[in-house]
């Protein structure tokens, strides 16, 4: 599938922050099918038990990318919002240190709240993990005091990625 364009990352996030040092460092993509895809892998860092990856770290990774797919359809990154809900459910267990495709889609957009699907496969297809995650779009100034979304959604580093092999 084609990618359109890349999306920032941010500075602190555990799942997308470049300065953090035990994030993922997750890079995502804007799909020319309107849905916001990753590739990324796990490290032991985020182990529960051994050989797996810690439920709450893929939960995380699923709350991103859904937010994202918002940022995905409007192709900016102007639009903020808050959890209200996820429902997860884990299919397989899912791996560290193998590298994961996420994709996440807008299934309900409305002018104040947000639904997606957002799942995780492995590089074969199959689905390990997936969720409905339901959001409240807020502005950056409703969500915390005294930050600017430029300032912390501060890095586009271009990769050269242009097409993700999916499933």
């Amino acid at each position: 599938m084609k990618v359109i364009s890349k999306q920032r990352n941010s500075k602190m996030c555990i799942i997308c922050g470049l300065d953090n040092e035990y994030g993922l460092r997750a890079p995502f993509y804007n799909m020319e099918d309107g849905s916001v895809m990753t590739k990324f892998r796990y490290r032991a860092q985020h182990q529960s038990y051994p050989q797996r990856v810690h439920g709450g770290l893929i939960t995380a990774m699923l709350d991103e990318m859904g937010l994202r797919a918002l940022w995905a359809k409007d192709l900016c990154e102007k639009q903020f919002g808050v959890t209200m809900s996820l429902e997860a459910k884990f299919r397989k267990p899912v791996p560290y240190d193998e590298d994961l495709l996420g994709k996440a889609v807008i299934t309900k957009d409305t002018a104040n709240f947000l639904i997606t699907e957002a799942s995780i496969t492995d590089l074969h297809g199959t689905v390990l993990a997936n969720g409905t995650i339901k959001y409240i779009k807020l502005q950056v100034d409703k969500i915390a005091d005294n930050v600017s979304a430029h300032e912390e959604m501060c890095y586009l580093i271009e990769d050269g990625v242009r097409e993700i092999d999916y499933v």
